[in-house]
């Protein structure tokens, strides 16, 4: 990992200070030591630090605010784009669960998106604290950051035929089994909705299915709506609400990241990703308002907005996974603004039929620091999507409950008895944060890893 090391040569202490203990810890330092950090007006503020001084002009060790009680994952994460290039060793009595958590802050802060413009910098590096778990750090970060250039690269990159071939690199990496679903090979094989949305652009719609593990373990099933981009089809968008749209397959970048860090940590489960790609965009074939689709289920939608074209390319893919009755069936998905609008863009929304599983992934997501917070699928709102054509719309004509009436959607295609989760994410750090930089995010990947973990053990 580029942010951590094995060489604690030359290493600088790094010692962390919690700013309600400050004032406590400085009186037990050496005097000069605290006449120097009085001088330069340190106070221990989150984030900021304070080199100090060896006889010889060196540093003898750098003192930086950081509780590591109260945010245990990122206290750190700041760091290693904030200090002068160089080693640092932590000067702190943490246990292993800590110094793993501590260190995976510090390597995710260590992210730069550098496909198209070189870094001006390196990044501070640290040395790895005693009693971290090096392939949980390592097999972590690599799959966020997977997720993060994923979301990143613009669609002209990353189209459909992009999306499978990375998809296909990461199952090579571990030797799972691959298929693709392509074009108007979608509709021979019954994934009617995948092709209606994505038939439009030049570069066909795909359907990823990656499978991996042991048949006899316990089935777990990830979905991710994969549009590359979103034009909002014949219901264009606005200019300003397109510059996110690159970001529209961010449920399937967190899906694939998801997936390969589980198969890294070598999950006794068998797992089964499937991604649908696709572009929503507009030609002379072009799905239209009113037009009516029938579903890989059998049942029928009716068009009330080409924009709305995120629950269609998954009720095919969810209808499938759950086909195959699994113990855990979950879908990431940038899927409605209302979301955003309820939770803003820090928390992630979740929505499930099976409250053993909803609780499970709640609790992890706070001892993990990647917020999650359940909604309810108000199952009276089902008649907001109802249509007098077909089995039901795609979109209601009311400006309420948006993210519910997207979860209803979806609950259409998946059987009550399958522990479900629906994660309507937004897939992006909207301002950077320690740890967590402007620009694509695996939001919840981290909560659903651990809460997939644990209810594997129980």
């Amino acid at each position: 990992m580029p942010a951590l090391t094995d060489d604690s040569t030359s290493a600088i202490p790094l010692t962390p200070v919690a700013k309600d203990n400050y004032d406590t810890w400085l009186e037990a330092v050496p005097a000069g030591e605290r006449e120097w950090l009085k001088t330069t007006g340190f106070t221990a503020e989150p984030g900021k630090f304070a080199f100090l001084p060896a006889d010889d002009g060196r540093a003898a060790r750098v003192v930086v605010g950081a509780d590591l009680e109260k945010d245990p994952v990122w206290a750190l994460a700041g760091l290693p784009e904030a200090l002068p290039e160089g080693r640092y060793k932590l000067d702190a009595n943490v246990n292993a669960g800590r110094a793993t958590s501590l260190t995976l802050g510090w390597s995710l802060g260590a992210y730069a998106f550098t496909r198209y413009k070189a870094p001006k910098r390196g990044f501070a590096e640290l040395v790895w604290p005693q009693g971290a778990d090096h392939a949980e750090v390592q097999h972590l970060t690599r799959s966020v950051f997977l997720a993060r250039d994923l979301i990143n690269t613009p669609c002209e990159d990353l189209g459909p035929p992009d999306r499978a071939a990375a998809a296909i690199a990461v199952a090579r990496e571990f030797d799972a089994r691959t298929s693709v679903v392509a074009g108007d090979d979608l509709l021979k094989e019954n994934y009617p909705t995948i092709h209606a949305v994505g038939r439009a652009s030049a570069r066909a719609p795909h359907l990823i299915d990656i499978k991996w593990g042991d048949e006899r373990a316990p089935k777990v099933t990830l979905v991710g709506k994969g549009v590359c981009f979103d034009t909002g089809g014949l219901d264009l968008k606005t200019p300003p609400n397109m510059l996110q749209m690159k970001k529209d397959m961010g449920g399937a970048a967190i899906v694939l990241g998801l997936a390969r860090a589980l198969m890294a940590a070598r999950t006794p489960i068998r797992l089964r990703v499937l991604i649908p790609a696709v572009e929503n965009s507009v030609s002379a074939n072009a799905i239209r308002p009113l037009d009516i689709v029938r579903t890989r289920s059998g049942k029928t939608v009716e068009i009330g907005n080409t924009d709305t074209e995120g629950r269609l390319i998954l009720c095919d893919a969810l209808f499938e996974g759950d086909s195959e009755r699994p113990e855990m069936l979950i879908d990431f998905a940038t899927l409605t603004g209302a979301a955003r609008v309820a939770l803003g863009p820090e928390v992630q929304a979740l929505f499930s039929n099976n409250d053993e599983l909803a609780n499970e992934i709640l609790g992890v997501s706070a001892d993990v620091a990647d917020p999650i917070w359940r909604m309810p699928i108000w199952k009276p709102y089902r008649k907001m999507i109802d249509s007098k054509v077909a089995d039901f719309n795609n979109v209601s004509d009311s400006p309420h409950a948006g993210a519910i009436i997207g979860a209803l959607y979806l609950s259409e295609f998946v059987g009550e008895k399958t522990a479900w989760a629906h994660l309507d994410v937004f897939a992006s750090n909207a301002k950077a944060a320690p740890g967590r930089p402007e620009g694509g995010e695996a939001t919840g990947l981290r909560a659903l890893y651990y809460s997939i973990f644990t209810s594997i053990d129980e």
